[in-house]
């Protein structure tokens, strides 16, 4: 303490406090939130268990197909990333589940206030969100592809083959697939804030719409569903080059994961929490 020689009185002396960037602080209190609930572990376990047996019984099915009688359903040999990247159809909905939780849950316990009187600014919220589940989708992506592969392979025995460099490849591609699409999910979830109406839309934009359009198999209507976030991951994942390459696949769903994020910013800065 100091005292002034005009007033007399002791006044406090401030000391600078370093300060992190604001980013990094609601980052850490994303990162401490998600695991520290238990439906994060269990959406984690559920997908391993998803993973595993659906890779599993994809090597199973082609490995019959090749031992049938019948040579036109003869799959051949196949990289075991065509069976982790088949296997993603059903896993990716329980990996969504990240995405989708990370905000509907704090909506449905009113905690989402205590996290905006935190953290007042709401583009600095969703944008730590957007960053913790793209790190975790990503890396659970990689947990995931792995597993996938080590169940597969065995499986497919002699029907099967496993490159070193396109198998990481692989695995590499599905980890980038499952991050693009959690974050999609959490821009939908911050938007219309209920785990069931969220899904729903994910539901219509990764499989309903899509296949809906591609069913008459009318020109207009394939290049349609292709520009959808479902149908342009699998276009990535299988490494097409047509309707388009592959990467442009990835940006047209890390477009719609964007879009998504920006969807949620507008709702959550037009709504009360």
């Amino acid at each position: 303490m100091t005292t002034s020689p005009t007033l007399g009185r002791a006044r406090p002396v401030r000391r600078p406090v370093p300060a992190g960037h604001p980013l990094a602080g609601a980052v850490a209190a994303e990162w401490t939130k998600l695991w520290s609930v238990r439906s994060t572990w269990w959406t984690l376990v559920a997908a391993l268990v998803t993973m595993a047996a659906t890779a599993a019984q994809f090597a199973i099915y082609a490995v019959n197909a090749n031992t049938d009688d019948d040579p036109t359903v003869n799959p051949g040999v196949l990289d075991v990333g065509d069976v982790v990247a088949g296997s993603l159809e059903l896993t990716q909905f329980v990996v969504l589940g990240l995405g989708l939780f990370a905000i509907t849950s704090e909506f449905a316990t009113g905690t989402i206030r205590t996290t905006l009187r935190c953290t007042p600014s709401r583009s600095r919220v969703l944008a730590a969100k957007a960053i913790v589940v793209g790190a975790v989708t990503f890396g659970v992506g990689l947990l995931l592809a792995a597993v996938g592969a080590a169940v597969a392979r065995p499986v497919l025995g002699e029907w099967g083959r496993a490159p070193w460099g396109a198998t990481v490849t692989d695995v590499l591609a599905c980890a980038a697939y499952l991050t693009m699409v959690g974050v999609l999910a959490l821009g939908l979830a911050a938007a219309l804030r209920g785990p069931v109406l969220t899904l729903t839309v994910l539901l219509a934009l990764l499989y309903i719409v899509p296949l809906s359009l591609q069913e008459p198999d009318i020109t207009v209507l394939n290049r349609i569903a292709d520009g959808f976030p479902g149908v342009a991951g699998t276009h990535f994942l299988a490494g097409d080059t047509e309707p388009y390459p592959a990467a442009v696949g990835l940006l047209l769903l890390a477009g719609w994961a964007v879009a998504a994020l920006a969807l949620g910013r507008w709702a959550l800065a037009r709504r009360d929490a």
